[in-house]
């Protein structure tokens, strides 16, 4: 009995290593070293234009070069849903691109690529070849951003580079399963990827290299979720601008602790 109860426990720590490396495998394919773009969508569950778009941005999600991040705006919320993942700041975030681009509105599902551009979110392929051409043209990823996870802290380091930028985390969880009762989409059973559930801005690059360590304990750890960097310029009136330099990171899976287990 007890060798069984040791066999379980050994297969259980295996499980758990290679779900941890798979995370860290993903993060450091995003680690900014070969990233070409970041897409930033903006969603809403009230939204009926919205599910199309959240199943495109699920082929970005997988893309490895390519940073996606999805916010749920809560100006839909009136339509008879509350948006579960919406909030407020996110809002604030689309309004602030819709100034930077002259624009006087917002909508959904709206994409944002690499704060330079924004497009209608639905058309995966539109949106990936936007971001090579904005590659191609000179306006992609230019400084390089790597993060990681290390014991207690988040560690970034930028690299050096031309012009000045904030250094913005945005941290999102991974997969969340929706079952919507209300609203538009009533009775679908959306599921999410990289919804943002924080933004902040941690500091500021003038074109010098720089390492930052930050709580790793604003993470879950309970899962794969996790967060990425944005290198990201402002405009004269201080909304965002264009994004010079990303990294991603996915936290691992927590570890089984062998003096939890009793025989």
């Amino acid at each position: 009995m007890v060798l069984t109860q040791i066999a379980k426990l050994a297969a259980r720590l295996l499980m758990t290593m290679v779900m941890g490396s798979v995370c860290f495998s993903v993060a450091m394919a995003q680690d900014g070293r070969s990233l070409k773009g970041v897409v930033e969508l903006f969603t809403s569950q009230g939204c009926v234009s919205c599910p199309p778009a959240d199943r495109a941005f699920e082929t970005l999600v997988n893309q490895p070069d390519v940073v996606a991040l999805a916010y749920h705006v809560d100006y839909w919320n009136y339509r008879g849903w509350v948006d579960t993942l919406g909030s407020a700041d996110n809002t604030a975030r689309q309004y602030a691109y819709a100034r930077s681009f002259g624009r006087s509105g917002v909508y959904t599902p709206q994409a944002v690529l690499n704060g330079r551009v924004q497009m209608k979110g639905t058309d995966s392929q539109a949106l990936s070849g936007k971001i090579d051409t904005l590659k191609s043209s000179g306006d992609g990823l230019t400084v390089k951003v790597n993060a990681d996870i290390r014991g207690d802290e988040l560690a970034v380091n930028i690299g050096s580079g031309q012009g000045q930028a904030d250094v913005v985390v945005v941290y999102f969880k991974r997969r969340k399963e929706v079952d919507v009762l209300k609203g538009e989409n009533k009775g679908q059973r959306i599921t999410y990827l990289n919804s943002v559930t924080d933004i902040q801005s941690v500091g500021m690059w003038r074109g010098d290299a720089v390492n930052i360590s930050l709580p790793a304990k604003v993470l879950r750890t309970d899962g794969c979720d996790g967060f990425a960097v944005l290198l990201q310029s402002s405009t004269p009136a201080g909304d965002p601008g264009k994004i010079l330099g990303a990294a991603m990171v996915f936290a691992p899976t927590p570890t089984v602790n062998p003096a939890d287990y009793k025989p």
